[in-house]
C-alpha cells in the first residue's frame, strides 16, 4: 500500500507515474480530498472534546455552588451526540480511503522502462546457445503422453481442465527438480527452507496485495472460515512475519519456500490449453527476503543470480528481460523475468519472476524493523522470486533433452535424485 504522504504533498506526480502503468488513477484526487476532510473533522472532534471536558469541569463546579446546570447539560449532551456523528462520518472516510489504496497499485522504480506491454521490455542478458535439432522436435505434452509420464487425459476425468497427472519417471521428475532447488538454495545460497500452509486467509491475501484487486480471480474454500487456496508461496511466506517488528540485525531474513500454488486463471481461456504451461493447480519453489529500505535493490540483483543459478546449473537456455511499465505485477517497483527457451514452442517463456515490492506490502501487512534498541520503527522491504516454477521447468528438461528416439537424457545434475541417466517408456507407459 502507498504512503498516504505521497498523495498530500505529491499528488500529481504520483498519479502521473502510477498512468504510466497504463492505468487512470486520477481517482486518487477524490481520495486526497476525503483525506483532507477526514484529517479536518479529526481537528473538530478533539474541538469538541476539549469543550465538553472544560463544560464538564464548569458543571461540577456548579453543582457544588448549587447553581442550575441544565442548560450545561444539555450542551454537553449535544457535544456528545457530535463527536459521535462525526467520529462515524472519520469511520466512513477511513474505510473508502483505506478500499482505494488497497486498489491502488506500488509506484515503479525509476529505472523501470516506461511502456505499454511485454513487447517494450528490455532484454538484459542471455545464457547459452539455443540447440539444434537434427530431427523434428515435439512439444513437452506430446513428449510426455508418448513416454507414458504425464497423463492429460485422466487428470481432466479426475477433475477437470488444466491439470495433469505425473506419473513414473515423470512424477520423479518433478520431485527430484524441488529437491535439487531446495538443495541449491538452501545449502549454496543460505535460505531457510519452509513449507507453509497451502491455505491462507484473508488477511494475508490483502497482506501481499491479491486482495481485494484479484479476490474474483481467488480459489475459495467453501466453509465459514475465510480460507483460500494460497496463489503462490509468496503470499504465506510474506506473510509469516505479519504484525512484527523484526531486529535489524538479523535482516535480510531469506526462505525458500515450497508449496503447490493455486490459480483460477482467469482471462485465460484459450491460452496454453495443452500441456502443464499454464495450469490451476503446479507446484513452486520461492524465494522470499525481508531487507533494510536501502540493501533491497542489491538483494534483489542477488536473488536474479540465484535463480538463474538453477537454469546454469541445468544447462538450459534462458534470457532475462526487466519488465517496463505497462507489464508489472500490481504490487511490485521493479521486475525481472528468466523466460527459458521452449524448442518445441519456438520461443522463449516465463518461468520466474524476480520481484522487489519496496515497503508496499510490508504497509499492507504491517512488517515493521528497529535498527537499534529504542530507534524508531520503519518498514521493511520485500523481495519474492521463482526459485524455479517446477511444472515450468519440467517442460525445459523435457524439450531441451529430448532425442530423436524419444527419450530424454537427464541433465547431470539430476541424475543422482533421477536414480537413472535417461527417462525412457516403460511398460506400464
Amino acid at each position: 500500500m502507498l504512503d498516504i504522504r505521497l498523495l498530500r504533498e505529491n499528488l500529481e506526480e504520483t498519479i502521473q507515474k502510477l498512468n504510466n502503468r497504463g492505468g487512470d488513477y486520477s481517482y486518487l484526487r477524490e481520495v486526497a480530498s476525503m483525506d483532507v476532510s477526514r484529517r479536518e473533522k479529526i481537528v473538530l472532534v478533539e474541538k469538541l472534546k476539549s469543550e465538553r471536558n472544560e463544560k464538564s469541569k464548569q458543571i461540577g463546579i456548579m453543582k457544588r455552588q448549587n447553581l442550575d446546570v441544565t442548560e450545561w447539560m444539555a450542551r454537553v449532551s449535544e457535544i456528545g451526540e457530535s463527536i459521535k456523528a462525526i467520529d462515524e462520518e472519520v469511520r466512513t472516510l477511513d474505510e473508502k480511503i483505506r478500499y482505494k489504496m488497497l486498489i491502488t497499485p506500488n509506484l515503479v522504480h525509476e529505472s523501470v522502462k516506461v511502456g505499454e506491454s511485454e513487447k517494450d521490455n528490455r532484454e538484459i542478458r542471455t545464457f547459452m546457445e539455443r540447440p539444434v535439432f537434427s530431427f523434428p522436435v515435439k512439444d513437452h505434452y506430446q513428449i510426455g503422453e508418448s513416454l507414458g509420464i504425464l497423463d492429460f487425459e485422466r487428470a481432466s476425468k479426475i477433475t477437470g481442465p488444466r491439470f495433469v497427472v505425473y506419473k513414473g519417471l515423470g512424477a520423479r521428475l518433478e520431485r527430484s527438480l524441488m529437491s535439487f532447488m531446495i538443495d541449491l538454495h538452501a545449502k549454496e545460497h543460505g535460505y531457510t527452507e519452509m513449507i507453509p500452509p497451502f491455505i491462507v486467509n484473508k488477511d494475508s491475501m490483502i497482506g501481499t496485495g491479491q486482495f481485494p484487486k484479484f479476490e474474483e480471480d481467488s480459489f475459495r474454500l467453501c466453509l465459514e472460515q475465510d480460507w483460500y487456496l494460497n496463489p503462490t508461496a509468496e503470499v504465506p511466506t510474506i506473510n509469516y512475519h505479519r504484525d512484527e517488528i523484526l531486529d535489524g540485525d538479523l535482516l535480510p531474513i531469506k526462505f525458500v519456500s515450497f508449496t503447490t500454488a493455486f490459480r483460477s486463471e482467469a482471462g485465460s481461456a484459450g491460452k496454453d490449453t495443452k500441456g502443464i504451461l499454464r495450469q490451476h493447480q503446479f507446484n513452486k519453489v520461492e524465494l522470499i527476503k525481508f531487507t533494510k529500505p536501502e540493501e533491497s535493490y542489491a538483494e534483489h540483483e542477488a536473488m536474479l543470480a540465484d535463480s538463474e543459478r538453477v537454469l546454469q546449473l541445468l544447462k538450459i537456455p534462458y534470457r532475462v528481460v526487466e519488465l517496463c511499465t505497462g507489464d508489472m505485477g500490481f504490487g511490485m517497483s521493479k521486475t525481472y523475468d528468466i523466460e527459458v527457451w521452449l524448442p518445441g514452442q519456438n520461443m522463449y517463456r516465463e518461468i520466474g519472476s524476480i520481484s522487489n515490492a519496496e515497503d508496499y506490502q510490508a504497509r499492507r501487512a504491517n512488517i515493521r524493523f528497529r535498527r537499534s534498541v529504542g530507534s524508531k520503527t520503519e518498514y521493511v522491504h520485500t523481495l519474492n522470486g521463482s526459485g524455479l516454477a517446477i511444472g515450468r521447468t519440467v517442460i525445459a528438461v523435457l524439450e531441451n533433452y529430448q532425442n530423436e528416439d524419444g527419450t530424454i537424457r537427464v541433465p547431470d545434475v539430476l541424475v543422482p535424485y533421477m536414480g537413472t541417466q535417461y527417462i525412457r517408456k516403460t511398460k506400464e507407459g
